[in-house]
């Protein structure tokens, strides 16, 4: 026989989970409980206890009475043991007077005188004793009749109610807590539970919880006193005084400024335990995936909606079988076994000793089933009466500063609905970690926290142009220490979706140039006023247009912007709706998109602009009309943009100096003739192109000082190069030139020539004419030979000649005065050939000034 205990572990679960049960499911376990135990009481003590209990019903017998008064004897049905016992003594008491047994089926008026004598004695004897008729039954044949009566006579409810309860409780037990066992539910269970207790007992609740507190009790008085400046603050561990309400943030949506409310900040809890903060931050992370891993389906609401009903189902189907029954538990049965050639009886009167418990028992059961199927119905009523896959968070928002907490849907809302019915505060405290703001919180405590000034110092560096830089990388916000560093020239915020910029940023004097990589920065009021106003030169990296902020589009004094990202034709209508008009002070514009037409709001800023750069990533750029409105452009850049010809737009910028068509698919230049209305322009790159020739018109372009054509398809340099007098520079590296002109020597102002990577064997001697050469790179030729005139080059800083067929140097490399080992390119064994002398020479310190660049 099992105990109690073991069935009553049926209905455990981990205790973790009680904040998943509702108060029907507690009070329905707590029935379920004592149903149970209803039925193993009935068990027991139909185990224990005798089951029935039979005697024969004798035939009416007919007695002489003895005197007037006596009547006819009735049957008594008395105890069996006892009627055992005076059976058997009487039976022995007969015996001894007579020799021969009496048979009850003989009639008393046959019987004889002898017998009528002790039948008169016996009448006589039992009006003395209690009234009743003895039988001739032995024990056994006794215990035979009660087995038979007990599964002949007695209705099958009275003997397997304790057994149906029983099994009746197990499956109640069973379908109320299947949806903590079912493996695809009990999963995200244990998971919900186990976070929803982590976030309950995070120090970061508490903290948030508390500062909201403080918000809004300092918002209700300024909403009740009206007043125009700040109230002291009621904490303890407030400072005191009226500070001023914190400046806006500006917003995508539009250009106006609205103040935002103060923030009460709370000295004593600044600053979280590390460890606490790293939990919470982790805690952030799994809310996010388990909501997303949760909102998708709802299994859980389902399967408890299912065995809700089941549960309901069995109420009724128990209530309506069982009430049939309980008046069919009675005391006494009448029972024929058909064993009359065994015991010489017909007919058995039986007693049920156990009725009377086990209909109590079972009344008390009925009650309880029906309390518990109309909780059942309750909770059906719950279930559909309420929309329980959708959870809003509105009165936690209301409370608190977190307006931003999401409403949930499906499981995830089902789950916080149960949690609802234990405590109203989990759900409170769990939608701390649904909050963005709440999570940003977090973040800036922790990164000031680890962003000292100390560390943010160790990280200023000095970049190409000596100039002061920070480069903070992939961080979840700005740093407040960032805003100490008032010397700061350069700050680059990379990778940082909440960056906020705060007024503290006027201390920095020096910042000019602000680099935005992926970071849709926010900034006060204040702070942008600052910006405004002393803000140079801007950077912005995007992904989507909707990425760059609104206020960039306010700098009225920019003098640069920088925008790299997608801009393609739909999101081409998209900037179009930022105009950037109100920059009336910029001059570099440089983008780096997929642009298939200069956006029109560029031209608003044209006349004013002096240099334009569009690097368009291989999308082919058509539309350049729009080029013209340009008049004061100095400086244009058009790479990649799959040109197949110089535009005949630029034809119209009569102040441009500078034209760059780098990496585009020209084919040809004849249009270079019209280069001679640009009075102005003294370079041309025309690089990284498939141009063959070089057509002789380019010498009416007589202001040309640089000209780059590398990396075409060029197999000779036409004499009308070099009579571009006031060239400086010649690039026309990795082509297919096999001879120098000796017209080279015409070039009397050429300072840097490089033909690295041609088909080149011979220098001519005129090359070394062009006194002025400080530049000569010949690298990977055919040239065999170097000659000895190379000394005559005396402003000779740099000389490649590696990748050639060189035997070895001249020894006139030493009166190139300006040329050292660092300048001098090629390989190792041919600088070995030097005399000492000149190796010396070559080797000296590089200290003397000169100039080296193009």
């Amino acid at each position: 026989m099992f105990t109690l205990a073991e069935v009553a572990s049926l209905n455990d679960i981990q205790p973790t989970y009680r904040i998943l049960k509702p108060w029907w499911d507690v009070f329905m376990d707590y029935l379920a409980v004592v149903m149970l135990m209803v039925a193993i009481f009935a068990g027991t003590m139909q185990l224990t206890k005798d089951q029935v209990v039979c005697l024969p019903v004798l035939q009416p017998v007919e007695v002489q009475p003895s005197s007037p008064g006596s009547a006819k004897v009735p049957n008594v049905v008395p105890d069996s043991e006892t009627t055992a016992v005076q059976d058997k003594e009487k039976a022995q008491t007969v015996s001894f007077e007579t020799p021969s047994v009496v048979t009850p089926d003989i009639p008393p008026s046959r019987a004889s005188p002898l017998r009528s004598t002790v039948a008169n004695q016996e009448t006589k004897k039992d009006q003395e004793d209690p009234p009743g008729r003895k039988t001739n039954l032995d024990y056994q044949q006794y215990v035979f009749i009660n087995q038979m009566c007990y599964h002949l006579a007695l209705p099958w409810y009275s003997k397997y109610f304790p057994y149906l309860a029983l099994i009746h409780t197990i499956i109640l037990m069973v379908s109320s807590n299947f949806w903590f066992k079912y493996p695809k539910t009990c999963s995200k269970i244990e998971h919900f539970v186990s976070i929803l207790g982590k976030c309950f007992e995070s120090p970061w609740t508490t903290k948030a919880l508390s500062e909201t507190a403080c918000e809004d009790s300092e918002e209700n008085k300024q909403r009740l006193t009206g007043a125009q400046s700040l109230p002291k603050h009621v904490s303890t561990s407030s400072d005191e005084g009226s500070p001023s309400a914190s400046t806006p943030m500006i917003g995508k949506s539009g250009f106006k400024f609205s103040a935002e409310k103060p923030v009460v900040e709370v000295p004593s809890m600044t600053i979280l335990d590390k460890k606490d903060g790293e939990q919470a931050k982790a805690l952030f992370e799994k809310v996010r995936k388990f909501r997303a891993h949760v909102e998708d389906s709802d299994l859980i609401y389902k399967l408890y909606v299912v065995q809700t009903v089941i549960k309901t189902v069995k109420f009724i189907f128990i209530l309506c079988y069982t009430a049939n029954f309980v008046n069919e538990i009675s005391f006494e049965h009448s029972c024929t076994p058909k064993v009359e050639h065994l015991t010489g009886y017909q007919e058995f009167e039986c007693t049920h000793n156990m009725a009377y418990m086990l209909k109590k028992l079972l009344i008390s059961y009925i009650s309880l089933i029906c309390v518990y199927g109309f909780i059942c119905l309750y909770t059906l009523f719950w279930l559909f009466r309420l929309p329980l896959k959708e959870y809003s968070f509105e009165k936690v928002r209301e409370e608190s500063s977190f307006s931003d907490i999401p409403d949930v849907k499906n499981d995830f809302a089902f789950l916080l609905h149960m949690v609802d019915q234990y405590d109203q505060l989990y759900s409170k405290r769990f939608g701390v970690f649904l909050s963005e703001v709440s999570e940003n919180k977090l973040r800036e405590i922790s990164l000031n926290h680890e962003w000292t000034f100390e560390k943010l110092r160790q990280h200023v560096s000095r970049n190409a142009q000596d100039k002061q830089e920070l480069h903070l990388f992939m961080l979840s916000g700005v740093p407040d220490a960032v805003f100490d560093l008032t010397d700061l020239d350069v700050l680059k915020l990379e990778l940082i979706p909440e960056a906020k910029i705060p007024a503290k940023i006027s201390q920095m004097t020096n910042l000019q140039e602000l680099h935005l990589y992926h970071c849709p920065a926010k900034v006060e009021q204040t702070a942008f006023s600052f910006l405004r106003d002393h803000l140079r030169c801007l950077h912005v990296k995007f992904t989507d247009v909707a990425e760059i902020p609104a206020w960039v589009y306010l700098l009225k004094n920019l003098r640069e912007l920088y925008l790299i990202g997608n801009l393609n034709s739909e999101n081409n209508k998209m900037i179009g709706l930022e105009s950037l008009r109100e920059l009336r002070h910029l001059k570099i514009l440089y983008v780096k998109s997929n642009l298939t037409k200069i956006p029109s709001n560029i031209t608003d800023v044209a006349p004013h602009l002096t240099k334009l750069v569009i690097h368009n990533d291989g999308t082919k750029l058509f539309v350049l009309n729009s080029l013209k409105k340009m008049m004061n452009v100095a400086e244009l850049e058009l790479q990649n943009c799959e040109l197949e010809r110089i535009p005949h737009a630029i034809f119209s910028l009569t102040n441009l100096q500078e034209l760059d068509l780098k990496s585009n698919s020209i084919r040809t230049i004849e249009e270079v003739i019209s280069f001679q209305h640009l009075k102005r322009l003294t370079c041309l790159k025309l690089w990284h192109n498939k141009i063959v020739n070089i057509p002789p018109s380019i010498t009416h372009v007589k202001n040309l000082e640089s000209l780059y054509l590398s990396n075409n398809k060029l197999e000779s340099l036409p004499a009308a190069v070099f009579s571009l007098q006031k060239l400086r520079c010649l690039d026309v590296s990795y082509n297919s030139i096999g001879v120098i002109p000796v017209e080279v020597g015409l070039l009397q102002n050429l300072q840097h020539l490089h033909i690295t990577g041609n088909k080149v064997d011979i220098l001519p001697k005129q090359l070394f004419k062009c006194a002025k050469l400080r530049t000569l790179s010949v690298g990977q030729n055919c040239i065999t030979s170097i000659p000895e005139k190379v000394g005559q080059l005396l402003q000779l800083t740099h000389l490649e000649l590696k990748g050639n067929c060189l035997d070895r140097l001249p020894a006139t490399l030493g009166q190139c005065r300006l040329l050292r080992k660092s300048g001098l390119v090629v390989e190792d064994h041919l600088f070995d050939t030097l005399p000492s002398e000149v190796k010396e020479a070559l080797n000296q310190d590089t200290n003397i000034p000169f100039a080296n660049g193009i």
